[in-house]
């Protein structure tokens, strides 16, 4: 069964930068975006960036101009470069690829957690 694996995660100083991967333990067939969400505690998960087949981007409001989001189509990956790292950007990152038809891919993966102290 093919899953996602996100990796990347680290302790990090505020101002600090780091980068962010996911991969498919497997091939997936039509892909149409891939994402990356995050969680920290006592908040509910939140969409924090993704890309479409096509390329096109969106992003959380408070990650603009700081985080970029990547994919490598041949390696059916995504990647989170985070810049300029806040406190407040700690949390567990997930990724999630999206289908043609709009529905995600498996199931949630572990995460790769993001400390990032002041």
């Amino acid at each position: 069964q093919v899953h996602l694996v996100e990796s990347g995660g680290d302790l990090v100083q505020a101002g600090g930068s780091l980068r962010l991967a996911c991969t498919a333990s497997g091939k997936i067939d039509n892909i149409n975006a891939r994402a990356w969400y995050r969680q920290s505690p006592g908040h509910d998960r939140e969409l924090v960036a993704a890309i479409t087949a096509a390329g096109s981007t969106n992003y959380l409001d408070s990650v603009k101009g700081r985080f970029t989001i990547s994919r490598d189509n041949s390696l059916n990956a995504v990647y989170l470069q985070m810049n300029n790292l806040k406190p407040e950007d700690t949390a567990v990152y997930y990724c999630r690829f999206y289908l043609g038809d709009g529905q995600p891919f498996g199931t949630w993966g572990q995460g790769t957690q993001v400390i990032v102290s002041s």
